[in-house]
């Protein structure tokens, strides 16, 4: 299950250097598939291929934020994700909406990494 960010977020900006596959961006910002990856280009779910350096849309506005395709809950990297491990209001949680099995992160971690 991929981790969120909930509202009651400070912006402290803890989380961010935290995640090995840069998918935590501050609000407003906008995010890249390349940021902390080894991707080139990406397959959107739709079958188009896009640059992985094109700016994609802020997921959030307001408050720092998890882009959900990125995140691997710090699988293949740490025991445990380190945004939640470092967050000082506990606003980094489990997704319910984003399941996914410890095999389905490691292979999102392998795709996105080369390894």
């Amino acid at each position: 299950m991929a981790i969120m960010i909930t509202d009651e977020c400070i912006n402290c900006g803890a989380c961010e250097p935290e995640c090995p596959n840069t998918a935590i961006y501050e609000g407003g910002l906008e995010w890249t598939w390349a940021g902390g990856t080894n991707l080139k280009e990406v397959k959107l779910e739709d079958g188009t291929v896009i640059d992985a350096n094109e700016p994609q849309e802020p997921v959030s506005d307001e408050f720092y934020y998890i882009v959900t395709q990125k995140c691997t809950e710090c699988t293949g990297f740490h025991e445990e994700p380190q945004c939640a491990a470092v967050c000082p209001v506990d606003c980094c949680v489990d997704d319910p909406d984003h399941e996914e099995s410890e095999e389905e992160l490691m292979a999102k971690k392998e795709y996105m990494h080369g390894e």
